[in-house]
């Protein structure tokens, strides 16, 4: 179990965790070692690549399929289940060693590295949390597509999706978002895709990974790797990717975030917009 966080101060975690396990785009075996640290921020090093330390930022990220941190000597690919996790439990200070470009997908969920982190335990360290509450309402559209945000006192995720398919249709949840029902309600929800995409996304270099049993698969007439873990998992894996690209702030955060057919390309317009117009927001 995890120790009770201090709102005030970082954490980082009380031992090293080693993970391993395959990149759902890269298909490539990778090892993750996540370090405690006392720099009281998020840095990755990149082992493969003679320890280069890439610092973790809102403005080199990048999505297609995933979020990724670009820099001039490569990438790291599907960051999103691992920070989301990271941020909601509280993991402020961090060096995350990998031996290759991508984060292992593990199950498609969050609930692996929830797993992970809560068996290694939190540490207090010395510098002190700043949370960023919103003040103003806001709305970034992309085509039908939008965010909005606006004031609340804690973190609330309004979420909805559409896809012309059976066993999604139109799916919708709002929950106000902490670590209890994060681990609860959030993070078992799994990444999923469609079968008819697949040949297509290898064609660009994408899904190499991707299989049955780290993904929920779906034909034309409904989930072919059964049974779901929620009614709703499709949105629920949603949020999950919506905390992850929100928690590239790097701050606790309180508002109310209202998506609506997004994805991780809206999601870090969002971002972008948020953090570029500083009277949206204060530090609480």
């Amino acid at each position: 179990m995890l120790a009770v966080m201090d709102k005030e101060k970082k954490c980082t975690l009380a031992r090293p965790v080693e993970i391993s396990g395959r990149g759902v785009h890269s298909g490539s075996q990778v090892r993750l070692r996540l370090v405690p640290s006392e720099a009281g921020q998020i840095v990755f090093r990149r082992t493969d690549l003679g320890n280069l330390e890439i610092p973790l930022d809102w403005r080199k990220i990048k999505a297609k399929n995933s979020s990724y941190l670009v820099f001039p000597e490569g990438k790291i690919q599907t960051i999103e289940h691992l920070l989301a996790v990271l941020y909601m439990l509280g993991i402020d200070s961090l060096r995350i060693d990998i031996n290759g470009s991508e984060i292992p997908i593990l199950d498609g969920s969050a609930l692996p590295f929830v797993k992970y982190i809560r068996e290694a335990g939190r540490k207090i360290i010395a510098d002190n949390k700043k949370s960023i509450g919103v003040k103003k309402h806001a709305l970034i559209k992309e085509e039908d597509a939008y965010i909005a945000f606006w004031p609340e006192p804690e973190l609330k995720i309004s979420y909805s999706i559409q896809f012309d398919h059976p066993a999604i249709n139109s799916q919708e949840l709002s929950l106000v978002v902490d670590e209890e029902s994060f681990i609860k309600e959030i993070a078992p929800a799994r990444t999923f895709g469609f079968l008819k995409d697949v040949p297509e996304l290898r064609a660009q270099g994408l899904a190499l990974g991707g299989s049955l049993e780290n993904a929920i698969v779906l034909d034309e007439k409904g989930v072919i790797n059964g049974p779901l873990r929620f009614p709703d998992e499709f949105v629920r894996h949603k949020i999950v990717d919506f905390i992850g690209d929100l928690s590239l702030i790097g701050h606790p955060l309180c508002g109310h975030f209202q998506a609506y057919k997004a994805g991780h390309s809206l999601h870090l317009k969002a971002v972008r917009f948020l953090m570029n117009n500083p009277k949206l927001w204060t530090y609480l």
